[in-house]
Order: structure tokens, then C-alpha cells, then sequence
């Protein structure tokens, strides 16, 4: 077993921003291998936001956002479990990122629970007709792999986030979930654009 050294320790903290004890047990699970004490960090996060999913998240910050000189603006409501957590800087920054990435991006809803029956209809409809002629059981598989696309580009939690397309928002919020410790929670939003 390689010796974990303090600055192993650090770098990893600064690449996944997992607590102290946390990257130092990561790192001795996996022999000192960075890729695997960050992917075992990775999982452990999920679990543990996966646990918090369910707890109230009644505090937060509303955070809005104007873009391209006054011509698209976003507001959203991110809530988390404590005044404590809604308060410092981090927190802050997670709302200002989501904004951002909403004006660039422009979703129609937060999750695909929230998509109207009327735009999915819609959408399985333009799929459905660009595979005419096609087998039924085909056409239905072309169809829902479609919709997959068409729902990462809708919702806003399976949408890659603009500062780091290799995350989806979901991902970003677990990670965060990770290091606050707090269930976090996008409410709501609007997006707003001039003429539109």
C-alpha cells in the first residue's frame, strides 16, 4: 500500500471538495489511486444526496440574473434546509450558476414530471414522422430514445451544464448536496426575454 501524503489528501479535496476525512479514507480504500478515491467520492455523494432527497427544504434564496444587456433576465428559488447553508457564499454561487445556465439555455421545466402533456405529445409526434414507414415496435423504440433527447434539452436538471457540459444540473446540485450536507431543492424559475 503507497504512503497517502497530505498533499494527495489536499488535491483531491481541491478536485472534488469532499471533506478532509472523507478524501483521506478514499484514498486509502483505493490504494492511493486519485481516479478511484474520486469516483468512490462520486458514489458516496449520490448516496448521500439520494438520502437527503427527501428532507424539507424550506430556506433558500430567490437570485436572479440579466444577461446580454438587459435583454434576457432569470430569476429562480433555490431552496436548502437552513438559514445557515442559504446564507453563505457557495450557496450564493450554485443559484447565480443555475441562473446563468438558464438564460443560456433555456428550459421549459425543471424536471420531466413538470413538461406539459401537450409539448410531449408534440414531440413524439415530430419523432414518430421522422421515422415513418418503419416497423411499429421500431418506430415506438426510435420514438422513446428520441424523447430521451428531446427531455435533455427541455428539463432543466438533465440539461449539461454550460460551465462544465461533462455535468448535468442534477449532478451539479447532488455534488453540492455532497459538500453542504443539505438537501437542496430548484423550486422554481423564470426566464424572461425581450420580444419574446
Amino acid at each position: 500500500m503507497s504512503e497517502i501524503t497530505a498533499k494527495m489528501v489536499a488535491d483531491l479535496r481541491a478536485q472534488t471538495g469532499a471533506g478532509l476525512v472523507d478524501c483521506k479514507n478514499a484514498l486509502k480504500d483505493s490504494n492511493g489511486n486519485i481516479e478511484e478515491a474520486i469516483t468512490a467520492l462520486r458514489k458516496k455523494g449520490v448516496a448521500t444526496a439520494e438520502k437527503k432527497a427527501g428532507r424539507s427544504a424550506g430556506q433558500g434564496v430567490v437570485e436572479s440574473y440579466i444577461h446580454m444587456g438587459g435583454k434576457v433576465g432569470v430569476m429562480i428559488e433555490l431552496n436548502c434546509e437552513t438559514d445557515f447553508v442559504a446564507k453563505t457564499d457557495e450557496f450564493h454561487q450554485l443559484a447565480k450558476d443555475i441562473c446563468m445556465h438558464i438564460a443560456a439555455s433555456s428550459p421549459v421545466a425543471i424536471s420531466r414530471e413538470e413538461v406539459s402533456p401537450e409539448i410531449i405529445a408534440k414531440e413524439r409526434e415530430i419523432a414518430a414522422g421522422q421515422v415513418e414507414g418503419k416497423p411499429a415496435n421500431i418506430v415506438e423504440k426510435i420514438v422513446d430514445g428520441k424523447m430521451e433527447k428531446i427531455y435533455s434539452t427541455l428539463c432543466l436538471l438533465e440539461q449539461p451544464f454550460v460551465k462544465n457540459p461533462d455535468q448535468t444540473i442534477k449532478e451539479l446540485i447532488t455534488e453540492k448536496v455532497a459538500k453542504m450536507g443539505e438537501n437542496i431543492v430548484v423550486r422554481r424559475f423564470a426566464r424572461f426575454q425581450l420580444g419574446v
